[in-house]
């Protein structure tokens, strides 16, 4: 499963990235207005710094300013990724924008018939909300291994992108039930590698290492 981080702050970009453990990024409109940058500022340095997919969200709902929205979007980055949402108007535009080989990502997916119809619109992503749905007491973890199962049984290769990732346990149970791919908070970056364990572990080897003298013999 790749690993997105869902942000537009600069510098939590930098960080995943120049760590070697990212694979692309999501954006919105709340996301950017967070940064206090203009939108088009601040996509033109993620794409300069990311070498993956950057998807970058249409305003409009109408199809028509979808599609005038989009056409500004890919100016800023061939690795731009229209991100629409899963409306009538989104689907048309998302066909419409397939056919001219832009690739895109339908957002704010919570059934699997959307899912569906997304994929037969041509999307390149389906942004599945797991966390949303589990505010309103439906299981989001279910909803993208039932996508999963259903993409699989009729050879769909539009790829299932889970969104709105809450915890470690989330990324987990996403990449067990198949995701192509997860897009999560910085915050959550942070805590995926961390363990008790692990620093006791390190803390022990050290002091081990510092007993026997090691550096001592190593570099004289």
């Amino acid at each position: 499963m790749k690993i997105f981080i869902d942000s537009a702050d600069i510098e939590e970009i930098r960080t995943v990235f120049e760590n070697g453990i990212c694979d692309g990024v999501t954006t919105n409109p709340t996301l950017v207005a967070r940064t206090g940058q203009d939108f088009k500022s601040a996509l033109t340095q993620i794409v300069n710094i990311v070498p993956g997919p950057v998807s970058a969200e249409v305003i409009a709902t109408d199809y028509k300013e979808m599609l005038k929205e989009a056409e500004e979007l890919i100016k800023i980055g061939n690795n731009v990724v229209i991100k629409i949402p899963l409306t009538l108007d989104g689907l048309r535009a998302c066909k419409i924008l397939t056919g001219k080989g832009i690739k895109t990502n339908m957002t704010l997916c919570f059934t699997t018939l959307q899912a569906l119809l997304a994929a037969r619109a041509g999307a390149t992503y389906v942004s599945t909300f797991v966390g949303r749905l589990e505010d309103v007491g439906e299981n989001g973890i279910k909803l993208v291994s039932d996508i999963k199962t259903l993409f699989s049984m009729h050879k769909i290769d539009t790829k299932i992108l889970a969104a709105s990732i809450r915890s470690q346990e989330h990324v987990k149970e996403v990449a067990l039930a198949g995701a192509d791919a997860a897009t999560i908070p910085f915050k959550i970056f942070d805590q995926l590698y961390r363990h008790p364990l692990t620093d006791k572990g390190i803390a022990q080897f050290l002091d081990d290492w510092k007993k026997a003298d090691q550096n001592k013999i190593l570099f004289s």
